[in-house]
């Protein structure tokens, strides 16, 4: 029977050759959430990502207010700035499998949290340590063959299938009515638009759970951490060589040459 050690190995295999692991063999080495999470630690401890062990950008989010909550850190390499005034970040060298675009608002932290204040917080408190947020990318890719055919699990073991994020400039962060938030994707020549479609209605909803996960093991989230909050338009499918630009009126927008 395969274990999690199984599943380290392929995704290690995977992204050391860029060669896309067969998930088929795989589909029950993990069986909780727990599971997948220690995958994403090793992989992490594996390549180096984290050199004092914090990592400072996450991606946090779920289906609705009622699902479960899934997290993963992001590895620094992959999270680009993309300020309005100047060209867009660069990912034509960046070795996607996939090109999925994702629009997002991104939190930042403005002091420090442990385990035992996290522990502490509900939405509103929760939204009451955050001093910024900014306008997101997350491009979503895969290091399974099965792509999104691949069981969930395996898919939140693999960073819940990110690939990279880009981040616009940052304002202070207000609550203000997201069900009347209006947002626009452009990819190419196409324009998408949506108004109120976070799947959790606010993108605070996801502060207290993300915040006690990510000290569950005694770490201090340092001022300045980010988490990007869940797509506003679900996945939408992209090209090498595409323009992208997502923009949400009254906090900014963040653009991405793929």
């Amino acid at each position: 029977m395969s274990t999690p050690d199984a599943v380290i190995e392929a995704l290690l295999h995977a992204r050391r050759t860029l060669t896309p692991a067969d998930a088929t063999p795989l589909a029950h080495a993990l069986v909780a959430p727990d599971d997948a999470y220690l995958v994403q630690t090793a992989l992490a401890n594996e390549l180096g990502w984290f050199e004092d062990g914090v990592p400072r950008h996450w991606k946090s989010g779920g289906a609705s207010r009622s699902a479960v909550l899934t997290h993963a850190f992001l590895p620094p390499s992959g999270v680009w700035a993309s300020p309005a005034n100047a060209s867009p970040a660069d990912a034509s060298p960046w070795p996607f499998r996939l090109r999925y675009i994702e629009a997002e608002i991104a939190l930042r932290l403005g002091r420090a949290v442990d385990a035992g204040l996290a522990a502490t917080l509900d939405e509103a408190s929760a939204a009451a340590l955050i001093d910024a947020m900014t306008v997101s990318i997350e491009v979503v890719d895969t290091r399974w063959q099965q792509a999104f055919e691949a069981p969930q699990l395996l898919r939140l073991a693999d960073l819940q299938s990110h690939g990279a994020l880009v981040l616009g400039d940052w304002v202070p962060y207000a609550a203000r009515d997201w069900s009347a938030q209006p947002c626009r994707v452009q990819i190419g020549e196409q324009v998408h638009a949506y108004t109120g479609t976070h799947s959790c209605g606010d993108p605070a909803f996801v502060l207290p759970a993300w915040l006690r996960h990510a000290t569950a093991d005694g770490a201090v989230l340092p001022a300045g951490a980010v988490v990007t909050t869940g797509t506003w338009c679900g996945a939408l499918p992209a090209q090498r060589g595409d323009a992208v630009r997502v923009s949400f009126d009254g906090v900014g927008e963040a653009r991405l040459q793929l």
